[in-house]
């Protein structure tokens, strides 16, 4: 996809870096996966699961391993007993979210223009604190 953005002359490919963007993040369960992990330094997997409620032990694998592979999330083992591992959003996903806090502000006001009564509690905020 690189290169041929660059060949054509298409609005379209004057748009495939957000294209990319948006495939790399897109699917069900990333972005929840990413706001979870927003809102804490490092997550062990059984208690993101638990946060992320209908979420099946293969989806969020595959996401994970989906995310780490793009370069968002990494992966920790630890040595303890018993030994775990860990989950941590990279500086290049903590890059991202002050961009995906203009989408979830975007995605409000459009909910309360079509009516909707509830536009997502607070869990769902990203948090942009992150150090």
């Amino acid at each position: 996809m690189g290169k041929e953005c660059g060949k054509s002359k298409t609005v379209h490919a004057k748009k495939c870096a957000v294209t990319r963007a948006l495939e790399v993040i897109g699917g069900k369960w990333r972005l929840p996966i990413i706001w979870e992990l927003s809102a804490q330094e490092s997550m062990r997997y059984n208690e993101l699961r638990r946060h992320l409620d209908g979420i099946t032990n293969i989806m969020l694998t595959r996401a994970l391993q989906g995310l780490e592979k793009n370069g968002l999330v990494q992966r920790v083992e630890l040595e303890r007993i018993p030994p775990h591992v860990e989950y941590s959003l990279t500086e290049s996903c903590k890059q991202l979210l002050p961009a995906l806090e203009i989408i979830n502000e975007w995605g409000k006001s459009r909910m309360l223009d079509a009516g909707c009564e509830e536009t997502g509690s607070d869990k769902n905020l990203i948090n942009t604190d992150i150090k």
